[in-house]
C-alpha cells in the first residue's frame, strides 16, 4: 500500500498528516451522535464541505462501497478518508480519533456496572434495556423499508426469521446470510440503474489481494486455533460478528448476542442495559465490543479484553474495504454481485428482526408498563425524531420512575 491516495472523479486537497486527521476525527468521535446514517453526513460537512478533503462525487462514491461491504460503514468510510488524507497512518489516527471517545465512556460503565445494584440502579438498567426495545424496533422498520421493500425480498426476510428460528447460534446467522444471498442471484435480479462514478486509491492489486486472503485466513483458521486460548476465543467470536454484519451497525446486535452467549459470562440482562447504554454516545455502534469484552467473564476480561473485542470486531471490515478498493469499479456493475447483495440485506432485516424478540423484547418487555415506555420511546425516535441520547435519558428515568410501582 502506497501512502496516499486520489480519486479520478474531482480534485482533492493536497495529502495532509496522520496528526491533522487524528484532531479531525477526535472531533467527529466526540460530536457525532446519531448512527451510521447521521455520521455519514457529519463527515461531509466536516470533511468535504468545510475541508474540502474530497470531492462530492468521490464522498457518494465512497460511501456506495462502504454500504456495500460487510463491517461498519462510516467507520469503513472515516478509514478511508483517513487514508486519502495521511496514507495508512492517516487511516489509523482516523479509527483511534473516532473510536476511542465512546469506547472508553462504554468501558467505563462496564467497570462501574457494581454501582448500579440498588433500586435506582436497576431501575435505570431496566430502562436502558427498555430502550434497547426502541432502538432496534425502529432499526427493523427503517431496514424493512428500505432493504425488504417489494415481495420478493420481504419473502427472503420472512424465510431468514424462521431459518433463524430453527437453527439459532451464530451457524444459523451465518447459513441465513448465505441463503439470502443465493436466493437473492434467483429473485432479486431487477434492471438497476446505470453506475456512475470511478473511485481510485492507492492500494495495489497486490496489497488488496493479500487483505483479502489475511481476512478469509482468519476467519476460517481462528476457530480452530482458538480452542483452550481464552484470548483467541474472544478475538474469534467478535472477528466473526464484525465480519457478517451487513445492513448497518444495529445487526451485529443478535450476531453478538450469539457469540457472547456461546463463550459465556455475560447475562442477557447485561447485554442489553450495554446496548442501551450505547446509544447514548457518540460514536460508532460498534464500539459496542469493548463494553462486552470488559465484562466478559472469561479472560482477559477488564481493559485487556475490552482493547481485544474492539480490535476483533473492526479488523474484518478495515480488510475487506482495503481488498476491495484495488477492484471496486469493475466488481460493482455486475449484475450477479448486485442480486446477490440485495438478497443477503433482505436476509439481514430477517436476521433482526428474529432479535427483536429474542433476546431483547423478551429480558425488557415485563409488564405492560415497559410496553408503554418502550413505544414511547420507539415513538420520540420515529415520529418525532428525537436524537437517540434524548430517548435513552428519557426513558433511563422512566425505568427508574417506574420502577418501584
Amino acid at each position: 500500500m502506497t501512502k496516499h491516495a486520489t480519486t479520478v472523479i474531482g480534485q482533492t486537497k493536497p495529502g495532509g498528516s496522520p496528526g491533522e486527521v487524528f484532531r479531525a476525527f477526535l472531533k467527529l468521535g466526540l460530536t457525532s451522535f446519531g448512527g451510521p446514517v447521521a455520521h455519514l453526513g457529519y463527515f461531509h460537512d466536516e470533511l468535504v464541505t468545510r475541508r474540502k478533503w474530497i470531492d462530492e462525487a468521490g464522498y457518494a462514491d465512497l460511501v456506495a462501497l462502504c454500504q456495500f461491504l460487510p463491517g461498519p460503514a462510516s467507520s469503513q468510510v472515516g478509514f478511508a478518508l483517513g487514508l486519502l488524507r495521511g496514507g495508512p497512518l492517516g487511516a489509523l489516527a482516523a479509527w483511534v480519533a473516532f473510536t476511542l471517545p465512546s469506547a472508553l465512556i462504554l468501558v467505563l460503565f462496564a467497570l462501574g456496572a457494581a454501582a448500579f445494584d440498588g433500586p435506582v440502579g436497576a431501575g435505570l438498567i431496566h430502562g436502558l434495556k427498555v430502550v434497547a426495545v426502541a432502538v432496534v424496533a425502529q432499526a427493523v422498520w427503517g431496514m424493512a423499508r428500505s432493504l425488504a421493500p417489494d415481495g420478493a425480498r420481504a419473502g427472503i426476510a420472512l424465510a431468514a426469521v424462521l431459518l433463524v428460528v430453527f437453527v439459532g447460534g451464530s451457524q444459523g446467522q451465518i447459513a441465513t446470510i448465505l441463503a439470502g444471498a443465493a436466493a437473492g442471484l434467483v429473485l432479486c435480479r431487477e434492471a438497476q440503474a446505470p453506475v456512475q462514478g470511478h473511485l481510485a486509491f492507492a492500494v495495489s492489486k497486490r496489497a488488496g489481494i493479500l487483505s483479502l486472503v489475511l481476512f478469509v485466513a482468519l476467519l476460517v483458521l481462528l476457530p480452530f486455533v482458538a480452542s483452550g486460548a481464552p484470548g483467541l476465543a474472544l478475538f474469534d467470536g467478535f472477528y466473526r460478528a464484525g465480519a457478517l454484519v451487513f445492513g448497518g451497525g444495529h445487526v451485529v446486535l443478535p450476531l453478538l448476542q450469539a457469540e457472547v452467549a456461546g463463550v459465556g459470562g455475560v447475562s442477557n440482562d447485561a447485554f442489553l442495559a450495554g446496548y442501551g447504554a450505547a446509544q447514548a454516545v457518540p460514536g460508532p455502534l460498534f464500539t459496542f465490543a469493548a463494553y462486552l469484552g470488559a465484562i466478559m467473564g472469561t479472560p482477559p476480561g477488564g481493559i485487556a479484553g475490552a482493547a481485544v473485542a474492539l480490535v476483533a470486531i473492526f479488523l474484518p471490515g478495515f480488510l475487506l474495504l482495503i481488498g476491495a478498493l484495488p477492484f471496486w469499479n469493475v466488481f460493482r456493475v455486475r449484475p450477479a454481485a448486485q442480486s446477490a447483495m440485495r438478497g443477503a440485506n433482505a436476509a439481514v432485516v430477517g436476521i433482526l428482526g428474529a432479535a427483536l424478540y429474542d433476546p431483547v423484547w423478551t429480558s425488557a418487555i415485563l409488564s405492560p408498563r415497559d410496553f408503554a415506555l418502550a413505544l414511547a420511546g420507539f415513538l420520540l425516535l420515529t415520529v418525532w425524531k428525537a436524537p437517540p441520547w434524548i430517548v435513552v435519558v428519557l426513558v433511563g428515568v422512566g425505568g427508574i420512575v417506574l420502577g418501584p410501582l
